[in-house]
């Protein structure tokens, strides 16, 4: 027997064991690349005061994957959305707008064409015990004051005592008495002296009348004493 045929027969022996050590580091390689249910996770979390829940795929493989959300159970089960993920070393995150309630359980489903994934997310996501846009306190709208009316100029405003008129002097108080006439003064013209102790121009005709009424009368007297001697 030759050397050649033996130094032939170990190297492809060699051969066979390093090519079969390389297809089982290629498949524990592909194996360990694949995508998987694990390298899915959900969260519910706010955006301002809207409530959403994000999905995160971390599948470096770059598998797409169709991701649908439920809410409910059983038979009250019902559709949330349906959206479409390709994973990424660094994490690729999908969103979904729920105005979640708190304390609210979500079931997540993922399925994949490719290495046959077909699972839910282990768990779901049960949303905070806090929603996210809290109710404000309404303030009531202030009641405004009543304004005080504006004194009007004929009606003096309670608070500003009304203005004393001054009276104007009389015409006696702003005029100096006449000085008296002297006693001695002559009289006017034409008057009797019954003038200065105040009588009227009257008392010269009651005066002749009392005089003729006297006269009169002692003709009546006289008449009757000497028709009463007659008679005698």
């Amino acid at each position: 027997m030759s050397v050649t045929p033996r130094i032939s027969a170990r190297t492809a022996r060699f051969a066979g064991v390093a090519a079969a050590a390389t297809a089982l580091t290629l498949g524990v390689a592909g194996s360990a690349s694949a995508c998987n249910i694990s390298e899915f996770s959900a969260e519910a979390i706010c955006d301002g005061d809207q409530g959403v829940i994000t999905v995160k795929d971390v599948d470096s493989s770059g598998t797409l994957a169709t991701v649908t959300l439920f809410t409910g159970e059983g038979s009250a089960e019902k559709l949330v959305g349906t959206k479409t993920v390709a994973g990424s070393r660094e994490g690729t995150t999908i969103t979904f707008a729920e105005n979640w309630a708190p304390n609210t359980h979500y079931r997540i489903h993922v399925k994949t064409k490719q290495y046959n994934v077909d699972d839910d997310i282990k768990g779901g996501v049960t949303t905070p015990s806090t929603a996210c846009a809290t109710e404000k306190p309404t303030t009531p709208p202030a009641t405004p004051e009543p304004s005080s009316p504006a004194p009007s100029d004929a009606t003096p405003s309670a608070s500003t005592p009304a203005e004393t008129a001054t009276p104007s002097p009389s015409v006696a108080e702003s005029t100096s008495p006449a000085a008296p006439a002297p006693a001695n003064s002559a009289s006017p013209a034409g008057g009797s002296d019954l003038a200065e102790t105040g009588a009227n121009s009257n008392t010269g005709l009651f005066a002749g009348i009392a005089a003729a009424l006297v006269v009169a009368g002692g003709g009546v007297v006289f008449a009757l004493r000497k028709r009463g001697a007659a008679q005698r």
